[in-house]
């Protein structure tokens, strides 16, 4: 089967085959926007022997069958296929990963495929993308390169926020016991942030650590397990509320990440702003790496009741050999949607792909009347299909089309803050929630739909702070899960 993953079927792909409810994303590592097609069995069975061993050999399993699949593909799909090798042979690579990274390594020097191709698992993608569904300790990270790493985030019905770790929380050191603690400066100035992640362990439920954590100034020692946990996109204490300032209504929502389950949520969220009235909003995205286009038109859709049904929302468009598969997406009346007067989006170096789908397509509508608040965008605008070896449990993101707003600009490579006619420089004060009219961006963004004046975001891409100096970034292992790369700083 065939269906695209910044999220939908394309009707040449789906006359292929049946189309499955699959989508996807991309964060500061990964992509978004999918079509995927099933070769071999019809229910993923990771290669693997009786004791559950992985990397067993099964029929058509073996490292170079799976790496010859892998270059079949990105000859068919991938959107750049002038700088793909001739030939390229993949004794050399370990991996199917490394194999490639190797094909694809012309376009990531080019900026325009930065890690956006690669391989993952179908079961453990399909589970994040339908219901949020991962393991770990429920937080957001992000890390200072002068040796500090804090929470950004921490997720309802998982181990740190029941441990009371949350927003602002300092880690300061990591370890499997009391006694064998590491700073967390030592551990990123010998290996940078990937020096944390490593200490922090796998994905995996069951694996424990000992954290020391500063909380409001308090330092304690915590032990973690992480566990399997159902990702909420929009959060039950801060993601959606109207906030009431100088005697005008005004809505906010924080959308975490673009899987299935948002879609009621975001409902439940604008028929609130509908009830009350509400003509301006803040859409807060900072975090936001991804994930299905279906969500991202649904929630251009509910800032859209003005549209009209022959405005574009976006185009989707594949390599000169396969635009019989481009399509064109329009508006769609929804009953929750409003016609808002000004929309704030905030957004910063973690805002990608499906993220950034939504502010591009909006441009063309609101002009100066939307604007990016806190820092730039990542840059990626471009999708994937995905393509399944389903005996292997492999699934690669292949980047094979690129999107567009209506006014066919779809060039940020170098994130959005360039192209909108509006911009508000803001921090990300971890001293205040999301949402709260004190914390940084948030407080730009109300007085962007205040009228007041602020100062353009330039064309970095760190995340400014408040109370911290330097930039803070999100931490995204280098072998990331599909959770991690739609989720950035998920751990």
């Amino acid at each position: 089967m065939r269906v695209t993953r910044f999220g939908r079927a394309t009707s040449a792909l789906a006359a292929m085959a049946m189309i499955a409810g699959c989508g996807g994303g991309g964060g500061a590592a990964g992509g978004s926007g999918v079509a995927v097609v099933a070769s071999g069995a019809s229910t993923p069975t990771p290669a693997a022997d009786a004791n559950g061993n992985a990397n067993i050999e099964v029929a058509g399993c073996s490292l170079r069958e799976r790496q010859d699949w892998a270059f079949a593909q990105l000859k068919e799909w991938y959107l750049f296929p002038d700088t793909l090798p001739a030939s390229l042979d993949p004794s050399g690579y370990s991996t199917v990963q490394a194999y490639v990274d190797a094909l694809t390594a012309t376009a990531r020097g080019q900026r325009r495929d930065r890690n956006f191709t690669y391989v993952t698992s179908i079961k453990s993608e399909d589970a994040y993308y339908n219901s949020g569904s991962n393991a770990g300790f429920g937080v957001r990270l992000s890390y200072e390169t002068a040796g500090r790493v804090f929470v950004s985030e921490s997720f309802e019905g998982a181990p740190a926020l029941a441990a009371g770790i949350d927003r602002g929380a300092e880690i300061l050191a990591v370890g499997t016991s009391p006694d064998n603690l590491q700073n967390v400066s030592d551990l990123i100035a010998a290996n940078g942030a990937q020096g944390v992640t490593d200490a922090l362990g796998p994905a995996t439920a069951g694996t424990s650590r000992v954290l020391r954590v500063s909380t409001g100034g308090i330092v304690s020692t915590v032990t973690l397990t992480k566990a399997d946990y159902t990702l909420t996109p929009v959060s039950n204490r801060y993601g959606a509320k109207v906030i009431s300032e100088g005697g005008k209504q005004y809505g906010y929502v924080n959308l975490r990440t673009f899987i299935s389950t948002a879609d009621p949520a975001l409902r439940d969220a604008f028929a609130q702003f509908r009830a009350a009235g509400v003509t301006d909003i803040i859409v807060d995205l900072r975090y936001n790496g991804g994930g299905l286009t279906s969500i991202a038109e649904l929630v251009g859709d509910l800032i859209g009741a003005n549209r009209n049904a022959t405005d574009q929302f976006d185009y989707m468009m594949y390599r000169s050999d396969k635009q019989t598969n481009n399509t064109t997406r329009y508006f769609k009346s929804q009953p929750q949607a409003i016609a808002p007067t000004r929309v704030a989006f905030i957004g910063a170096n973690g805002t990608a792909s499906a993220s950034e789908l939504v502010i591009n397509a909006m441009r063309p509508y609101l002009r100066a009347n939307a604007a990016l608040i806190g820092a730039n965008t990542y840059g990626k605008p471009v999708g994937q299909i995905a393509i399944d070896k389903s005996t292997c449990d492999d699934r690669l993101r292949v980047i094979a089309f690129s999107l567009k707003n209506a006014d066919r600009d779809g060039d940020y490579y170098d994130g959005l803050a360039s192209k909108m006619e509006t911009s508000c420089q803001a921090g990300d004060d971890l001293s205040y929630p999301m949402g709260d009219p004190r914390e940084a961006s948030t407080r730009s963004a109300l007085d962007f739909l205040e009228g007041k004046s602020c100062t353009r975001i330039g064309a970095g891409g760190g995340i400014t702070t408040q109370s911290l100096k330097g930039p803070r970034e999100l931490i995204v292992p280098a072998d990331a899960t599909t959770a991690q790369r739609e989720t950035p700083g998920l751990f």
